[in-house]
């Protein structure tokens, strides 16, 4: 029985292409699942095999545990005292053994344990094809389309098989069994039980890597792409930079008579794809990015990630693109939100965003219009900054005296400390509301956006006025209103 063992670890070894140690864990495996059967309860079976001569022991054996967690599985498990009395010294966590005769091993079912045996070594087969896949660290796979299944397309490629979702398919695909695809590579998922390779052909990395395929300067470092987006089978925009000044990055990409660009047409269907330069500037990226559409000006709102670009009536077509799409896929090129606006409609808001900031100077520094618009024309645009910049370059506002300047710089500060003050107030009203029961994070946010700020605001609501504000039931919104009301009664008792 050992040289048999060993004859057919070496064999199966061979045949498989595996390693005999994962053989031998699979033959245990087996031999372990099937003197389990042989126990009508619910036993833990180990078996050893000596990987030089071929002997096997089996063991049943049973898990120690601490006393206070009690037998969770009472058939593969010892309680801590008990194991104590049998196996003196033994630790919680570390198992009793018992070993099992040999003869037992005789009445094993060969069936049973060759089938577990080839599926622990099928298993094995697999990693190992997937390990010796990923060894090739291959971003772009190229494969023939063997099957479909429920409207993935499984792709043959060498001994790996690889799905390409519906989802992951360019729009008006027509792919057929037989077919030649090339996909890029965008999961690998080990715990998947049919095909472990997940591919794109719709992903912005699936176009980067044709073109770095196509362009020979990419892989020299001469030339990179630094963005890219898509829309999958219509339109895509890459973004490159020459780190050579005797290269035309855009050129270069495009090839001698459009050969390179064409290529990488061809294998998405079609998709026009439109090649800009990068900037380091982000206003210059996006005016790039837009093209063709020629821009009046430019407005960067860095905090939030914004830019307002103005075009005239004949380029607002070529800037929005058709349904959007030029502007969406500038957008996600560039990582900026790009607001597409005409001349009237840029001076429209800025003359809003104007009289805000003006309302808010004349209101907290207690100036005129006149001061108001000379701050703004200085590009001034809140409280902090008149309150704190250096003080010459209030100075040097040819409409402003010394006197001025301090007294502007004086009513600032103290708008500030007002503003700290009244905020403070209002986050302890607001922790006093947040103490009531059944309030909520969402619920406070509601009240403060109707000015209901303290327990006074929330006391002065009738149940049905505050139930229609907010959704709860007319009993949850009368108990919270009798809460609020509480300290009114404590203070007439006092």
């Amino acid at each position: 029985m050992s040289r048999e063992i060993l004859l057919l670890v070496d064999a199966l070894a061979r045949e498989k292409n595996v390693e005999r140690d994962t053989v031998f864990d699979a033959l245990e495996h087996a031999l372990a699942s099937a003197i389990k059967r042989r126990f009508t309860e619910d036993a833990d079976i180990r078996v050893s095999i000596d990987r030089a001569t071929g002997e096997h022991e089996g063991y049943r054996r049973w898990l120690v545990v601490p006393d206070e967690a009690g037998l969770q599985e009472p058939d593969q498990q010892e309680l801590y005292t008990d194991a104590q009395e049998i196996v003196p010294g033994i630790e919680v966590d570390e198992y009793i053994e018992e070993p099992l005769e040999p003869a037992e091993f005789g009445r094993i079912g060969a069936q049973a344990a060759k089938q577990a045996i080839l599926q622990r070594i099928r298993d094995a087969e697999r990693e190992q094809m997937l390990n010796d896949f990923l060894d090739r660290d291959e971003s772009i796979v190229s494969g023939t389309v063997k099957r479909m299944d429920k409207g993935d397309v499984i792709i043959e490629s060498g001994k790996i098989e690889a799905r390409l979702p519906r989802s992951e398919m360019i729009p008006r695909e027509n792919i057929r069994i037989g077919d030649r695809v090339r996909a890029w590579v965008l999961k690998v998922d080990r715990a998947a039980r049919g095909q472990q390779v997940i591919l794109s052909r719709t992903a912005p990395e699936f176009i980067r890597e044709l073109f770095e395929n196509e362009v020979p300067e990419i892989e020299q470092g001469l030339l990179e792409i630094k963005a890219a987006a898509r829309d999958p089978g219509l339109r895509a925009k890459i973004a490159v930079v020459a780190y050579d000044q005797r290269i035309d990055p855009i050129g270069t990409c495009v090839g001698m008579r459009g050969s390179r660009v064409t290529a990488v047409r061809n294998e998405l269907g079609g998709e026009q794809v439109d090649i800009v330069l990068w900037a380091e500037d982000p206003a210059e990226f996006v005016i790039g990015a837009l093209a063709p559409a020629h821009i009046e000006s430019i407005v960067v709102d860095e905090e939030k990630n914004a830019m307002d670009v103005v075009v005239d009536a004949e380029n607002l077509p070529k800037a929005i693109g058709a349904r959007g799409q030029n502007v969406r896929l500038a957008s996600e090129l560039t990582g900026w939100q790009v607001n597409i606006m005409t001349p009237e409609e840029s001076e429209s808001r800025q003359e809003q965003e104007r009289q805000v900031l003006r309302s808010m100077f004349v209101s907290q520094l207690d100036v005129d219009d006149d001061i108001a618009n000379i701050l703004i024309d200085e590009g001034f645009s809140g409280l902090e900054e008149v309150a704190y910049v250096p003080l010459q370059e209030l100075l040097d506002i040819e409409a402003f005296d010394e006197d001025t300047v301090n007294e502007l710089r004086a009513r600032a500060r103290n708008a500030l400390l007002t503003q700290a003050i009244a905020q403070e107030e209002r986050t302890k009203t607001a922790d006093q509301l947040y103490e009531i029961e059944g309030m909520t994070s969402e619920l406070l946010q509601t009240l403060a956006a109707n000015e209901v700020l303290t327990l006074d605001d929330l006391g002065e609501f009738a149940a049905d006025e505050l139930s229609e504000l907010t959704g709860l039931s007319q009993e949850d919104a009368s108990r919270m209103i009798m809460q609020a009301r509480a300290h009114w009664f404590e203070d007439e008792a006092e």
